[in-house]
């Protein structure tokens, strides 16, 4: 029926396939001149050697590219950029691909089988329900590439895959086996990729805020409960890019949790710092030391202060934080709604002003006296305490300051290394008024 069909277009020429099923279809070597596709379901169309296709009818398909005419035609893609671009549902059973790129392209749906990618570009490609049976992916480049449990890698020819693109400094980023030396037996290659088929991956870019991390994680396992939503890694990716990565049920729809997951944090993270921090010293220890790992991964990208208590010192650059570092399922917070509207405006006010004048006190102390040894720091905050009692309305602001927003709040918006000590030689304020 497929090759009757491909010889009926030929024959007559400018046949009408109008919003048409042709699922599977084989117009192998036909003419398609003024031939109307337009709305059709072209998935897994085979397009093999097609005559004229740049002359048939193809708006609102993905054959309205040209290059994705060239591409399905001829099944030479190698060295090519299809970065970007809509691909979905493409039949390029064994096309070369070689060293083609596909960096943010939709293949999802895709028949690739035996096709030859190898060297190709995956990066951050859609690959939901793509078949890459019998396909060579040797060399691939598979850096946050979006498979799933309907991606099919039966029978798949791989040595050697990298996890990351490459640069001119490591021009072979995070081989994987991670031995130069060694390569995927048969079917070694579907053994290492599952693990990540069920995870909820969430990307990061430019100014990441841990506590707003932190806090949208959490609401967002709560407002699903049913998915089952359970951190398993937290990863550096680079100087502006950070992935939490979560593991989820099969059946969840990853889609849908990633876009509320970003629109509760893009909520949060364009709160005043002060409503952020309000908001953070509310939760329990649990949800407040998982934005402490979150801040730990993430050095580098941004300034943050720590009690001694909670320092890790290890550096974890480009580090993994596996094996349930929290279930979400078993965290308690409150409801991010409403509870940063409860604050009282003026209690944010005089915590904001009583940091501003803490941290200006300890700058010009820290400018005026030396400070390299314990002593000296010791020594520069006692002479803060004698500022601050010598001074009755920055002690009560100080005081009221800490009773309204607690210590870890208060500690947070001053930005200078003297301000642990300082809070631990004035820890019994509190207590005496």
């Amino acid at each position: 029926m497929r090759q009757l069909l491909a010889a009926f277009v030929t024959q007559r020429g400018g046949t009408r396939f109008h919003n048409a099923n042709l699922t599977d279809a084989n117009f192998q070597k036909a003419e398609l001149k003024s031939t109307d596709l337009r709305q059709a379901n072209l998935t897994h169309t085979c397009w093999f050697q097609a005559q004229k296709l740049n002359l048939a009818l193809v708006e609102t398909t993905y054959l309205e590219k040209l290059v994705v005419q060239e591409l399905v035609t001829t099944r030479l893609g190698q060295d090519k950029n299809f970065d970007g671009l809509l691909l979905r549902g493409l039949n390029l059973c064994n096309a070369n691909l070689t060293d083609a790129s596909f960096i943010g392209a939709d293949l999802s749906e895709a028949n690739l089988q035996d096709a030859n990618l190898s060297l190709a570009k995956l990066v951050q490609t859609q690959l939901d329900g793509t078949d890459f049976t019998g396909a060579t992916l040797t060399g691939a480049y598979i850096e946050d590439w979006n498979i799933t449990t309907d991606t099919k890698f039966d029978g798949v020819r791989c040595e050697y895959v990298y996890m990351r693109l490459p640069t001119k400094e490591n021009p072979d980023p995070l081989r994987k086996p991670d031995n130069r030396q060694e390569v995927f037996a048969d079917g070694d290659f579907g053994d290492f990729i599952k693990p990540i088929f069920d995870t909820l991956d969430l990307y990061h870019s430019q100014g990441v805020d841990p506590r707003a991390i932190a806090i949208s994680f959490k609401q967002l396992a709560d407002n699903h409960p049913d998915a089952g939503l359970e951190i398993v890694a937290i990863e550096k990716r680079s100087q502006n890019n950070f992935l939490l990565r979560a593991k989820t049920v099969i059946t969840a729809d990853k889609s849908q949790l990633s876009a509320e997951y970003f629109e509760l944090y893009n909520k949060l993270k364009a709160l005043p710092k002060e409503d952020l921090i309000f908001l953070l010293a509310q939760q329990d220890g649990q949800i407040q030391s998982l934005e402490v790992a979150f801040k730990t991964v993430n050095q580098g990208l941004i300034a943050v202060s720590e009690t001694p208590k909670r320092v890790v010192n290890n550096y974890l650059e480009q580090a993994q934080i596996a094996g349930g570092l929290v279930n979400a399922d078993t965290v308690t917070a409150g409801q991010i709604g409403g509870n940063i509207t409860n604050y009282n405006p003026e209690q944010k006010q005089n915590l904001a002003q009583a940091a501003a004048d803490i941290q200006q006190l300890l700058n010009q102390l820290s400018q005026s006296y030396p400070t390299a040894t314990t002593s000296e720091k010791m020594s520069v905050v006692a002479k803060a305490v004698d500022e601050i009692e010598s001074d009755p309305t920055l002690k009560a602001r100080v005081i009221g300051a800490l009773k309204a927003g607690g210590t870890e709040a208060f500690k947070e918006l001053i930005d200078n290394p003297l301000v642990n000590i300082l809070l631990a030689s004035i820890e019994g304020w509190q207590e005496a008024e």
